[in-house]
């Protein structure tokens, strides 16, 4: 399905995870990486067709991620004569696509790259989230940088680590001042007074 212009109606998932790395998937017996991407079939809306790819690319289902953000408007890239077969060249031009980023919820166990019987990719991992720049395709590089970009305000900001008890004690004991800090610093804990009689 092709618009008048002759670009195909696409979805593109940029999928983080709690450091908000992006999973970067290897295509099938090529030595090409990409993000999950796939055609918005008749009848579907875009939201539906990355349920779908996501699915049918990496395995994961709705329940396992929550969508964080869209591209507002279409992106287009045109693809080179060379990638087109030849029965398509003339009214095929490239892909218009809506991009989404999503949050994976559940663990990287989820991830089943054979979900189906026509796997697109054969390897992945984690990457940080503007690496996907350098690696990617030429002809690609314009849309994911506009997606990157775009996409980029809504991350997920990191919370705050989590203090520790220990970390809680040592600021304590330093507000009263009793050099329990500059003896955990050395491995030794603060000495005992004399035992009440």
């Amino acid at each position: 399905m092709l618009d008048r212009d002759g670009f195909r109606p696409n979805v593109g998932i940029v999928l983080i995870n709690q450091r908000n790395q992006v999973f970067w998937g290897k295509r099938i017996r090529t030595h090409s990486w990409q993000f999950p991407q796939g055609g918005i079939d008749r009848g579907e809306t875009p939201e539906q067709a990355m349920i779908r790819e996501l699915h049918e690319e990496i395995g994961l289902q709705p329940e396992h991620v929550r969508i964080v953000a869209r591209t507002r408007d279409w992106l287009r890239y045109e693809v080179p004569d060379r990638y087109i077969r030849r029965d398509a060249r003339g009214h095929y031009k490239g892909q218009k696509q809506i991009w989404f980023l999503l949050q994976l919820l559940g663990h990287d166990w989820d991830l089943n790259l054979r979900a189906t019987d026509h796997p697109e990719f054969d390897a992945w991992r984690w990457n940080d989230y503007w690496v996907p720049l350098d690696a990617v395709v030429e002809f690609k590089r314009g849309v994911y940088e506009m997606a990157l970009t775009e996409l980029s305000r809504y991350l997920p900001r990191h919370e705050p680590r989590m203090r520790s008890l220990r970390e809680d004690l040592r600021e304590l004991h330093e507000a009263e001042g009793d050099g329990f800090a500059a003896q955990e610093a050395h491995g030794a804990t603060p000495a005992k007074g004399p035992e009440p009689a």
